[in-house]
């Protein structure tokens, strides 16, 4: 997976036609995934973008997408770049759209792939949600790439979490198993921010913007009642950046409860008794809580769901009945407002931000496939997409740095205690 510090990208083979486009990028360009090492050293990846050789023929090459996973903003959007990229950049004879995840990639589902043309995408990206539809789950990867074999398919872009990748690693491997000519790119798509290799996924953005405006409507809910309370759940498994990234838009934010900092409930210092001396204090206070924050407090996880992530447990609900019950007895009276938008976020439209990152993304992914490498994601670190080997990618999440830049920021923010407990 490594050479010399070097992240190999797996290719198909020669690069024999050339590239209708302009203004290349070499495969010895390079971007370390650490900057200022004074001696050049650590790895580095392959920078992203259009080649001037292509192992597809532009005018032959057939392509599909497969959206996987939970919604996030701007998957249309990415369906949308993908083919704008495949059909006006590269004349492509044909993109596929393979409906309900990777459900569809199994021909004995009954979903017949939608066959994508520029008046079908045209307005997709102004709405929420994915055209194509999603499933959690996978698919048998023999049977897949046979049918992707059997529909003259060339290239696959599979656009999904961690979950999704480890599908797009085994199609691939099946694919190279099978000595067949078919190249299988992932775009990353999460809403929680948590990809490795990647500073910043779609649709985070638009996450803090409604998540903002969640947060906006609980602080005026705890200031319209004496002793007001709002609690506000938000989206972030093993991650916190939701939660944290919010809080800093938002500057209403008093405590804000991520995966990555442990915290106790009860105790002196513990969350209760922190939220305590606050109502007393100030007479109203919000609290943000990221869906996987707090786990080690509920009882045993329920596990996993088709997507092997670890069923979690309601954080939400939880802290709700042990707030209300710490303040009933302390004999302080509260009024506490539960909040989850988590679906509001996830199906909202992409906003300006998102909608141009949707676009790069998409369009370095087409540029990867046309060139042949095979079982890559793409990557942005260093305000510089990248290829990433799927491999070194997957079962490794970004996380919150509890010493970093972020999390100080969300501890002046809000004036909560470094730890609770």
């Amino acid at each position: 997976m490594t050479d010399g510090g070097f992240m190999r990208i797996d290719s198909l083979g020669a690069a024999e036609f050339a590239s209708p486009l302009r203004g290349f990028t070499a495969d010895d360009e390079r971007v370390p995934l650490g900057l200022g090492r004074a001696d050049g050293g650590g790895a580095s990846f392959e920078r992203a973008g259009p080649r001037a050789r292509l192992h597809f023929k532009p005018g032959a090459v057939r392509a599909g997408i497969v959206t996987c996973g939970g919604l996030c903003p701007g998957l249309n959007n990415v369906i949308r770049s993908v083919f704008m990229q495949l059909h006006h950049g590269y004349g492509a004879a044909g993109v596929l759209g393979f409906r309900n995840g990777y459900k569809g990639l199994d021909p004995r589902s009954g979903l017949e792939p939608v066959r994508l043309d520029p008046d079908m995408v045209n307005d997709i990206h102004k709405a929420g949600g994915t055209m194509l539809g999603t499933s959690r789950g996978p698919v048998d990867p023999a049977v897949a790439v046979e049918n992707l074999a059997t529909r003259g398919v060339d290239v696959l872009f599979c656009v999904g979490g961690d979950g999704t990748q480890r599908g797009a690693l085994r199609l691939h491997e099946e694919a190279r198993r099978r000595g067949l000519d078919l190249a299988v790119v992932g775009i990353p798509k999460t809403i929680d921010n948590d990809v490795a290799f990647v500073s910043r996924t779609f649709g985070y953005q638009t996450a803090l913007e409604i998540a903002r405006g969640v947060i906006d409507a609980a602080h005026t809910e705890s200031k319209s009642v004496e002793n007001g309370i709002s609690l506000v759940k938000l989206m972030g498994r093993q991650a916190g950046f939701i939660a944290a990234g919010a809080t800093v838009a938002s500057q209403d934010v008093n405590f804000t409860l991520i995966p990555e900092v442990p915290f106790a409930l009860g105790g002196p210092g513990g969350f209760l008794e922190a939220l305590r001396r606050r109502i007393e204090a100030r007479r109203h206070a919000v609290v943000v809580v990221a869906e996987g924050a707090g786990q080690d407090l509920l009882p045993g996880a329920d596990g996993s769901d088709a997507s092997g992530n670890v069923r979690l447990q309601d954080i939400g609900t939880f802290l709700k009945e042990r707030i209300e019950t710490h303040f009933r007895t302390a004999g302080v009276p509260a009024v506490v407002r539960y909040f989850d938008p988590s679906y509001l976020v996830r199906s909202h439209a992409a906003d300006a931000e998102d909608s141009i990152l949707c676009d790069l993304y998409a369009r370095h992914a087409a540029h990867a496939a046309m060139a042949g490498k095979t079982g890559v994601l793409i990557g942005y670190l260093h305000d510089a997409f990248i290829h990433v080997p799927i491999a070194a990618a997957v079962g490794r999440v970004q996380r919150v740095d509890p010493e970093g830049v972020l999390w100080r920021a969300v501890l002046a923010a809000t004036g909560q205690p470094a730890r609770l407990g």
